[in-house]
């Protein structure tokens, strides 16, 4: 695996990027979670006056094997057909795009389908789709490198157009059972705990879900007992754009960008990535608290604050894309809010 430098923000700064905030003219503490956001982008960015310069959006496709058991009330077909939808401009996370200035990169990194010659699909399809983890692992070594370097090779081409904050979403049919396996073993929680409707399973489809996902873990077991690395739930249970999607999160807080996590499945990713590699954590923004069952257990083990909380399980980042303004509201705040000396206003604490 491709080896990164990541280190922690430098907190030298934050004594100062403090005093700034409650010099602005407000009652000290009085604009709460913006002031946290304040502070710790104003770290990523190791500056007083940050910047949100040309945001981006990955969009990373792929197809799952373990979607050939039934544990998705979506047939695969869905993933090529919405990944085409996205071309036109007709998706959730195209409208939200559009809206908050996001600059969408759409990207297919395993899907079941030939993509060949449709304008606007960048092409770094690693296979169509990964194997059936029920039987056997979901990609190789070399496919997992090689995935992981897909989500490098995006971040360094986003980062050369000057972005300082990038989002990630993903669209593959069956990538909530990866998600849910990730959970249980990086989080230690009960299988049974972290499995929901996905794209809306009954209670039925959900038992059988846990049960295919209980078989697959019995199957590995001896492998992942005998390899302890955190690597090997990753190449045995996940998916390409999964994958990609870390080695984004991971070359993003490597060259110091702010990275904002999505929901369930780029929750898992992130996840992943902060058990490889526990500084990447200071980079990233964790913009909500999806609807799929065990999304907040999984936030709560990074001990993650969401800042929207709107129901949302659709995917695609479009969560992420919600909370932008957010962040962009915190970034004003310190680069547009008068302090009290300028403003001629006794400071009275």
């Amino acid at each position: 695996m491709k080896q990164f430098d990541i280190q922690p923000t430098d907190k030298r700064l934050q004594a100062e990027i403090q005093n700034k905030i409650d010099n602005l003219n407000k009652p000290k503490g009085s604009l709460g979670r913006l002031e946290e956001l304040a502070m710790q982008v104003c770290l990523i960015q190791q500056t007083l006056e940050p910047s949100l310069a040309h945001p981006c959006h990955l969009l990373l496709g792929g197809d799952h094997g373990i979607e050939r058991e039934g544990v998705s009330v979506s047939p695969r077909e869905v993933t090529w057909q919405q990944m085409l939808n996205f071309t036109r401009g007709g998706g959730g996370v195209n409208m939200f795009c559009r809206q908050h200035g996001f600059k969408l990169r759409i990207v297919d990194v395993g899907v079941d389908y030939d993509f060949t010659g449709v304008p606007g699909i960048i092409d770094r399809k690693i296979a169509r789709g990964t194997r059936n983890f029920l039987y056997e692992p979901a990609m190789t070594d070399d496919e997992f490198n090689r995935a992981l370097l897909v989500g490098v090779d995006l971040v360094d081409t986003c980062t050369a157009e000057g972005c300082r904050i990038l989002s990630i979403g993903e669209m593959g049919i069956g990538n909530t059972s990866p998600s849910s396996i990730w959970m249980h073993i990086f989080g230690n929680i009960p299988l049974d705990e972290c499995i929901g409707a996905g794209a809306g399973l009954n209670n039925d489809g959900i038992r059988h879900k846990y049960e295919v996902l209980s078989m697959a873990l019995t199957r590995h077991q001896s492998f992942l007992s005998t390899i302890a690395s955190p690597l090997s739930p990753l190449r045995v249970f996940g998916g390409f754009e999964m994958i990609a999607a870390i080695g984004a999160m991971l070359r993003a807080a490597e060259q110091h960008l702010i990275i904002l996590i999505d929901g369930f499945i780029m929750t898992a990713c992130a996840l992943a990535a902060i058990r490889l590699y526990p500084a990447s954590q200071d980079y990233m923004v964790f913009t909500h608290c999806g609807d799929e069952s065990g999304h907040k257990r999984m936030l709560d083990i990074v001990d993650a604050k969401p800042l929207l909380n709107l129901g949302l399980r659709l995917g695609e980042g479009t969560g992420a894309l919600c909370a932008f303004p957010i962040i962009d509201s915190a970034v004003r705040m310190m680069n547009e809010m008068n302090n009290f000396q300028n403003a001629k206003i006794t400071k009275y604490f």
